[in-house]
């Protein structure tokens, strides 16, 4: 009996060691490796400042005229038509080039964005790029003689729930913050769009928090911080973060194209209601049920009909119709997609090359051109065109914020002159320039009606 109780409590050491040696004694030394490539992101904003009065109106001539005046000027001066709001947030170094990632709410709106280091080393930054349905933003600093390091991310797709968790970040501007907690839950909806399904933490996220790191215990990046879920507006252990996966892909697009290139099946979805299911005679009320179909849309081309309930998508069970256009987004333009649909009873698989989401280019990157040849890029508009396939006019491709121009506008006419092509189009603009004409009057297709519209060139 004796020997019996000796292995028990042998095996109960064993246990306890075992128990205490998974837990961490410190953070500390991972901590110190990877502070250096966290950075604070102060974003500058100027309003307009509302305290402002207008100065009455008097007769010419009256005497209030003269006092009201000089009244109003030193207001002016004391109080100026604009003020600069400031706002913090987190980011960290993708790069040593000095590439920084951060949330597109971090930076959205700002007249002027500086990255702060941990040794208080300051920065400006040029925004290369955003994307608000991601939240994500990619910034470029010019770090000179100073040496930047950059992080190591890892697979998000491993995290598991209960894996230890390190966020590092500016909460309420007091930079390099560490907190620590778990991964509470994986791919988590949350309704902050369809493109993003996101890991929870309860490692203390606030605000400022926006844009930073949040590691595995190997020092790997696993997600950026991104939202909270709090009624008092601090953390209460729901912190929300980008998975690293997730994220990658569409930085290295932010940062090469300055905007995200998704991909597009051109359908409108619903979810398979327990109605829906049982009239299609479906088993259960999984996939996302096709309401209607772009009729220029890559799933038009495929044969995908509206009624059509799709259950796979390259491998992925579409268990909800939310889960559909994550994983199309997900996919590279002009790649080709299996996709599994109920039909009339039967099981059917689709073969569908994707096309490209059309989406609004966010940020104006005059110093970069599409990577194609088919493309050409005017400095004279900052606009960048293609010729169409049915060898009339010429289609946008990019295109200044402040134009009239869309991206997808096809120009037909060019101050009354019909467009063939591209380099035709590239003629009658230097051929106009050259006149000295600051304006130009255009004919356009857009939703496949026909404007006029005018732009100019760039002084």
């Amino acid at each position: 009996m004796k020997i019996i109780f000796k292995y028990i409590f042998v095996l109960l050491f064993c246990l306890q060691s075992f128990s205490v040696n998974a837990l961490p004694d410190s953070f500390a030394d991972l901590v110190e490796e990877l502070i250096p490539s966290v950075v604070s992101i102060a974003s500058t904003t100027m309003v307009k400042n509302n305290n402002q009065q207008s100065m009455p109106r008097f007769p010419e001539g009256s005497p209030f005229d003269e006092f009201f005046k000089d009244y109003f000027d030193k207001e002016q001066r004391q109080y100026p038509s604009q003020r600069p709001m400031i706002g913090l947030g987190s980011g960290f170094i993708f790069d040593k080039s000095g590439i920084i990632i951060t949330n597109n709410h971090v930076i959205e709106g700002a007249d002027e964005i500086s990255v702060i280091m941990s040794d208080q080393k300051e920065f400006s930054a040029e925004l290369l790029g955003r994307d608000p349905k991601a939240d994500l933003a990619v910034l470029k600093i010019n770090p000179g003689d100073t040496i930047l390091q950059q992080v190591s991310f890892g697979d998000s797709d491993k995290a598991r729930v209960g894996d230890w968790t390190i966020a590092i970040g500016n909460p309420l501007g007091l930079g390099g913050t560490v907190t620590a907690g778990i991964v509470s839950a994986i791919s988590r909806d949350i309704g902050n769009g369809p493109y993003v399904k996101f890991i929870q933490t309860d490692a203390s996220i606030n605000r400022g928090n926006s844009g930073g790191p949040l590691f595995n215990i190997r020092g790997e990046v696993i997600g950026i911080n991104t939202a909270i879920i709090s009624q008092t507006g601090g953390s209460i252990g729901l912190g929300f973060a980008i998975p690293s996966n997730s994220a990658i892909k569409i930085v290295e697009q932010l940062k090469e194209f300055g905007r995200t290139k998704r991909g597009w099946l051109g359908v409108q979805i619903t979810p398979v209601s327990k109605e829906i299911a049982e009239s299609l005679g479906l088993p259960d009320e999984k996939g996302a049920f096709i309401s209607n179909i772009n009729l220029d849309g890559p799933s038009k081309a495929a044969g995908l009909q509206e009624g059509d309930v799709i259950l796979k998508f390259n491998n992925n069970e579409i268990y909800k119709m939310t889960d559909l256009p994550r994983v199309v987004a997900e996919s590279d333009v002009g790649s080709t997609a299996i996709i599994e649909i109920w039909r009339k009873n039967k099981l059917i698989t689709i073969q569908v090359t994707l096309g490209e989401l059309p989406e609004e280019s966010y940020v104006v990157r005059k110093n970069i051109k599409e990577k194609k040849s088919s493309d050409f890029y005017l400095d004279s508009l900052n606009l960048t065109i293609s010729s169409t396939n049915d060898k009339q006019g010429v289609l946008v491709i990019q295109v200044d914020e402040e134009s009239s121009l869309q991206i997808g506008d096809i120009i037909t006419e060019v101050n009354r002159e019909l467009v063939t092509n591209a380099n035709n189009f590239i003629e009658l603009i230097e051929t106009i320039k050259k006149t000295g004409r600051n304006s130009l009057l255009l004919r356009i297709i857009r939703d496949d009606k026909s404007l006029w519209i005018t732009i100019q060139f760039l002084k």
